[in-house]
């Protein structure tokens, strides 16, 4: 990233703005455009982000929150063909780029999104249970009490609402927004039901799909598509979905207060989205390029992940037991062999194990982690 200018995305308080400070000179000029006085100047001028730029010897200008100011990026792109001039771009959202026609310098600039924090950058200070109660942003690692935590993840969603969806108008009415993101929240990791969804709001389907592509956009989560070899067949297919961090998913949904209890229904289901929010991140980092997607039948067979790419085919299933079940391994062994004949299959748990029972490789979920950059 440091020979090239690049788009760096993500949802707030995944640590773009930390991350730009340590990876760039300290020389580099720097706006936040989510600053209302630089906000102001630069809409009311945009001339003077060139004039600023070439009155000093700054190799790369950091434009942090572009998305406020999409105008700007038809001077960035003329300030990198002709002046040859580096910039780094940050931003929560894409969606008021993409809608509004913006420059995206095609090409001229990588893309690049940052995640909440992965076990594997944690090491040794990742905590599961931590995990699984208050989320991986970065600013919980700097907090030390329950009651900081509690406050700062709900103030996040507060701060969400208000500047990413109420000032930016990006909804017509904000109450059914609120009242949507509550039962995606709740419904996280499950397949969407648009029509479910539709009724308890108030409101039509196509408005809770554009309320889904909202939270994708401000990458607040992202579509598993059901698996087919046809993407358009895929398509057609209910999804799932899945919030992008399990602090802010409870935070959402109000359960905050309740920390995840083991072997429970609700703990499965936080360790599941966990596990593949985790991949879902490692696929990008290490630009794996697996198309991510699940599977089910109409009999109820199930694979809780599905990577893809060409004729590849990788089923994972995620269990949050303690012990490795034969009898949940040999279901997926079953399916593996009706998906092709040289399909891998991993059994992903908490047994500290690593066994391998009818082709299906069985291993602790952090070590099938550890390995993905070589899959």
């Amino acid at each position: 990233m440091k020979s090239n200018s690049f788009f760096l995305f993500g949802a707030r308080g995944t640590g773009k703005s930390t991350l730009i400070q340590e990876l760039l000179p300290k020389r580099a000029l720097f706006y936040d455009l989510l600053d209302d006085e630089i906000f102001d100047r630069l809409m009311l001028d945009p001339g003077l982000l060139q004039e600023e730029a070439e009155s000093g010897r700054n190799e790369w200008i950091v434009l942090d929150g572009v998305q406020r100011l999409p105008k700007l990026l038809n001077l960035v792109h003329r300030m990198i063909e002709k002046k040859k001039q580096k910039f780094a771009l940050t931003g929560s959202s894409s969606r008021k780029l993409r809608r509004g026609g913006a420059n995206l310098l095609a090409g001229r600039a990588f893309v690049n999104a940052l995640f909440p924090l992965t076990s594997l950058e944690l090491g040794d200070a990742f905590d599961l249970d931590q995990a699984l109660h208050w989320g991986t942003l970065l600013k919980i690692f700097s907090l030390s009490t329950a009651e900081e935590k509690r406050a700062y993840l709900r103030s996040y969603v507060l701060t969400y609402v208000k500047e990413e969806i109420q000032a930016e108008q990006v909804v017509r009415k904000l109450e059914p927004f609120r009242e949507f993101l509550g039962v995606a929240a709740q419904m996280s990791g499950k397949i969407v039901n648009y029509s479910t969804i539709a009724r308890e709001v108030g409101v039509q389907v196509p408005s809770v799909q554009s309320y889904y592509q909202i939270l994708e956009d401000t990458y607040l989560g992202f579509m598993l598509p059901h698996f087919h070899r046809s993407v358009r067949k895929s398509q057609l297919a209910s999804p799932k979905f899945y919030l992008f961090d399990s602090g802010v998913k409870k935070a959402l949904e109000g359960s905050l207060d309740s920390a995840p209890s083991r072997a429970t229904s609700a703990y499965g289901d936080l360790f599941e989205a966990q596990v593949i929010n985790e991949i879902y991140r490692l696929n990008q980092y290490f630009e794996k390029d697996f198309r991510l997607s699940f599977f089910n039948t109409k009999g109820g067979a199930e694979v809780d992940l599905v990577l893809s790419k060409g004729r590849r085919i990788v089923l994972v299933e995620i269990k949050s037991a303690d012990r490795i079940d034969e009898v949940e391994v040999r279901k997926i062994a079953r399916l593996r062999a009706d998906f092709a004949k040289d399909a891998q299959a991993y059994y992903l748990s908490q047994d500290e194990q690593e066994r391998r029972i009818d082709g299906v490789v069985c291993l602790p979920w952090r070590k099938f982690l550890s390995r993905f950059e070589r899959m």
